[in-house]
This record gives structure tokens, sequence and C-alpha cells, in this order.
């Protein structure tokens, strides 16, 4: 048996991330990712919007730690994040869950700036439905981009990586882990670890299960990002309506192009994995036919002008969360050490800035201290 330090599960950017945090940090890691590249899943197939706080007004706590990474991340990864657009958040006057005061002392409790937005774009909004209008800072990432930095960051620190290549099952070994690989030639190997990280994100209980541990209880949406060209006076703008059953437009930068959601129809269908449940992935197969008429009708009866966005194309991926996450919208990590096997952890993040709260967690844990080669 191959003998390594760490063994990560996973390459989207939670699996680079905490990878190159190991390396740098003097350890041994393989990378394993059964894709033919990184981050070519939910990585890549979402909103892309980095995060500033405004989207949480239910969950204070979720809307704080945004406010905590978002500087950090765009410092971090500025190559990769797109700024010049304007970022606007709009009230809804129907089904809302706050009013435009609420929304202000909410931006004013975080210290999120805001200011009311200006008069060319409440004109394009319906009065009837739209109930006040903000100017807000936030930004989108190119996922394209931070794959290629991310690809480079692991290389130079040393982590070794092996694509089209899953993690079939994990089990004890004197005292230490061994995963079982398959390797992308269809040859198998065990290779024996002090610890294992299963990033895995909606595979999480794949892995698991395939090993007679436990199941995590989480909840799985197919969704449905629909990719769109915008009409010219919103090429450089990206809408959020907000707090209920509406709508996002933001720049998608990896294709030039604006992704659209809605919080009605862009989960396709759900499930839920509970401790005993059955973690059969339901996900294999995306439905038939789109939403996109749905949404473009709903969004133009808020702002008249999106009833001109054309659809190109839909981003079909799959959408993990923690069941707790229904009733507040928070977005907080999952960190279960040890989960079955000592040594071995699994890892969720709702938002692509909980990055740092993972590091943070491992650190308190004491499964791995920093040194002076770790990034700032």
């Amino acid at each position: 048996m191959r003998r390594q330090k760490f063994v990560v599960v996973g390459g989207g950017f939670f699996g680079l991330y905490l990878s190159e945090f190991l390396a740098l940090n003097g350890h041994a890691v393989l990378l394993c990712e059964r894709e033919p590249d990184f981050m070519r899943r939910a990585s890549h197939n979402n909103q892309a919007r980095v995060h500033n706080g405004y989207h949480y007004p239910r969950s204070v706590l979720t809307a704080l730690r945004s406010r905590v990474s978002f500087p950090r991340f765009v410092a971090e990864f500025r190559d990769c994040v797109v700024s010049d657009f304007h970022t606007f958040y709009l009230i809804g006057s129907k089904l809302g869950k706050v009013t435009p005061a609420q929304f202000a002392k909410f931006c004013d409790r975080i210290g999120a700036p805001y200011e009311v937005a200006p008069n060319w774009l409440r004109s394009l909004t319906n009065p009837n439905f739209i109930e006040a209008c903000f100017s807000a800072v936030e930004y989108a990432f190119n996922a394209d981009a931070l794959r290629s930095v991310m690809h480079s960051r692991i290389a130079s620190a040393g982590v070794e990586w092996r694509l089209e290549t899953t993690v079939e099952r994990v089990r004890n070994e004197r005292l230490r882990l061994a995963a079982t690989i398959r390797n992308a030639d269809g040859s198998t190997e065990d290779v024996v670890a002090d610890q294992i990280f299963n990033c895995t994100y909606s595979n999480i209980n794949h892995l698991l299960t395939s090993s007679a541990l436990p199941a995590i209880a989480l909840k799985h949406e197919m969704t449905e990002m629909c990719i769109v060209q915008v009409p010219e006076v919103l090429q450089n703008v990206g809408v959020t309506v907000m707090c209920g059953p509406f709508f996002s437009v933001m720049p998608f930068p990896p294709l030039r192009r604006h992704s659209f959601s809605h919080v009605r129809y862009t989960p396709r269908y759900e499930c839920f994995e509970e401790q005993s449940g059955d973690p059969t992935r339901f996900w294999t197969a995306k439905p038939a036919a789109s939403s996109w008429e749905f949404m473009r009708r709903d969004a133009a009866r808020h702002m008249p002008i999106l009833g001109d966005c054309r659809h190109e194309d839909s981003l079909w991926e799959v959408k993990t969360v923690l069941p707790r996450s229904e009733t507040d919208d928070s977005r907080p990590i999952l960190f279960r050490p040890n989960h079955g096997l000592p040594g071995l952890h699994s890892i969720l993040g709702g938002k692509i800035d909980n990055v740092y709260d993972v590091i943070a967690v491992i650190e308190a844990q004491g499964i791995v201290t920093r040194t002076g080669s770790m990034r700032p």
C-alpha cells in the first residue's frame, strides 16, 4: 500500500484551497477529482456571486461572516473578481419578507454600504411590485479564471493530483485510513493516509455510505441556472429582488452573459438524506424542460424590461444545504471531524467565501497548525 499524509477527495474550489493549505504547511497531499478537470460542477455552475452580506437579512451571522470574508476574497483573488458593474437590491412589495426600512436597518447593523438607487434604475421597475431600490457593493467571480489560478497554486505548493479518479471507499488500516482509489485507467489501489478530507459537496454521503458509515442529514435540490442575454441597459447591472419568492440577474463572467435564477423556479425537485435515509443519488438526469418562461414572466412583472431577456442555455447542478437552512436561509459550513472513522473529515460549504471558515475550524480543531509558509 502506498502511504500518504493527507488525501483530499473532491477538486472543487474547497478541495483545491484545502489541498494547498495542507501542502504549504509541510504535508504530503494527494488530491483526487472524478471529473476530467477541477471546478467543473458546483464551483462553476452557480450564480458566481461574491457575497457581501446583503443576501441574508434573515441570518445575521451568515451576513456578518460574508462581510468579513468579502474583502479577503477580493484581495486574494483580485484577478478572478469582476467588479465593473452596478449591483442593486430591490424590495418586493408583494409576498416580501422584509420591508425597505428593515433592509436598511439590517445593512446598517452589518456595516454593508448602501444608498438609494438612481432614478434610471427605479424607472425600469414596476412600482406596483417594487417598493424600494438600493445600490449595493457586490461582485462576481470568474470560475474559469479561479480554476486556472488554483491549478497553478496547488502545483507550486507541491500537491499531487489525479483527475478522473474516484475514491470508492475508506476503511481502518492499522490505526490509519486506507482509501480504495479507482484511477482513470480503471486500475485500483489502496492509499494509506493519516487523514482524509471528504470535500465532494453533493456526494459527501456517497463516499460515507459506500464505506458503510452513517450518512449526514442533507438537503439536495436539482437546480436550473439560466444563462441569458440581457437588454443593453442591463449589460453592466446585477439585480436581486428580495426577500421572498423572487429572482436574481447577475453577470456570469465565464460566459460573458448573465445568470438568471428564481427562488420559486430554479429548484426543480428535492431530496432529503437523513441519517438513516436512502443515499441513492437522484440527480443522474436533468429535467426535460426548462422553467425559463416562468422565470421570465414573473421577472417582467417586477421589471418589464426583463421580459426582453434572451435565454441561451441552462446550467443544471445539484445544490446541497443543511436542512436547518430551510427556516432561516443561513449558510453555515458543515464540518464533521472524525465522522464514522478517526481521521475522516467531511466538509460542506454553502458559499465560495465559506472556505475561510473551513480553514479556521480545521485550525481550531488542531487538525493542522499554520506555519510561516502559508499564504496570508
